[in-house]
């Protein structure tokens, strides 16, 4: 018999229907880009549908938090937000996840938003 694993949800509880898309909670730029070159258009398209809903309620609902002590699910649930940032060119304008015509270009982000 194999015993069930069980996980602790990353999002506050009153963001509980993103907690599917809870791999979109990554804490820096170059694990958001990774994670966008590595989804399909589908997926992407799914993640984006359902954070975009939830988007101005996310963003008051962290805005509650300082940002020098944000609990550990709402620090997740901005993170979320900054994937969101990450996806929103590829769903709403190129329709891939690489930027159209750029060959093997890569861009690398020297700062970023902090928490």
């Amino acid at each position: 018999m194999s015993a069930a694993v069980t996980t602790s949800p990353k999002l506050p509880p009153e963001f509980a229907d993103l907690e599917e898309f809870s791999d979109w909670c990554l804490g820096s730029e170059p694990e958001r880009y990774a994670k966008r070159l590595s989804s399909s258009m589908p997926e992407m398209q799914a993640f984006y549908d359902a954070i975009t809903a939830r988007a101005e309620e996310a963003i008051a609902y962290c805005d509650k938090f300082s940002l020098d002590d944000l609990p550990e699910d709402v620090l997740n649930l901005m993170h979320m937000l900054y994937s969101m940032i990450q996806a929103s060119f590829p769903v709403e304008c190129w329709k891939q996840p690489k930027v159209p015509d750029t060959g093997a270009t890569s861009l690398d982000c020297d700062a970023e938003p902090v928490p």
